[in-house]
């Protein structure tokens, strides 16, 4: 087990609680309690980004051997899904925070379905437990199993890889979905307002 593990473990730990909490989002039938959990998402993500974005820093000002140097390394998979997370997870997070907040005046207060069809958003979830994925499995060669040098196990390695990615994109696709069909309102009450007179 390499020494840079012991970096790579906490990023990776955080990127994991990130996904977990992003995932159970759309469960969360009261307003109160998805404004609380995605007051913890925000704050999972930020971190998040900030010990990605510091090791991948720290990696590339030096041309060494260290520790972060191995570490930063490791995660450069892991930079392209963090960047999507950066650009749009966190600007959704806050207005889905910011919306929640605004039913939250009662503890018991429904979620509205609209907010959780935006819970479910795959901009959300998919980017960070890809994130998290890219992180793992940059900290698997410091934890003694390098898929990448046995090139019989690479191909498929990959292969799995990229269909798990499609697969949790197709859920989150579907869920949102499901979810945005119920925030719409029935098809008789849309009927019955177009047929109603226009009173001037």
């Amino acid at each position: 087990m390499d020494e840079h593990l012991t970096v790579l473990l906490p990023v990776a730990a955080v990127w994991l609680a990130a996904g977990v909490v992003a995932d159970g989002l759309p469960r969360l039938d009261r307003a109160r309690a998805l404004r609380r959990r995605t007051g913890w998402l925000s704050a999972l993500v930020l971190t998040g980004l900030a010990l990605t974005a510091a090791v991948l820093a720290v990696g590339l000002q030096s041309a060494g051997t260290t520790v972060l140097d191995r570490a930063a390394a490791g995660l450069t998979l892991a930079a392209a899904p963090a960047l999507v997370v950066a650009v749009c997870t966190v600007r959704r997070v806050r207005w889905l925070r910011a919306g929640a907040g605004a039913f939250a005046t009662a503890p018991d207060t429904p979620a509205p379905p609209g907010l959780r069809a935006a819970a479910a958003h795959p901009l959300i979830g998919l980017p960070l437990q890809v994130t998290a994925l890219a992180v793992l499995g940059g900290a698997l060669p410091a934890a003694g199993v390098d898929l990448f040098a046995r090139p019989a196990v690479t191909g498929p390695a990959i292969t799995v890889a990229v269909l798990g990615v499609i697969a949790i994109g197709v859920r989150h696709a579907l869920r949102h979905n499901r979810l945005a069909e119920r925030a719409l309102p029935p098809a008789a009450t849309l009927s019955a307002r177009a047929a109603r007179p226009l009173h001037v």
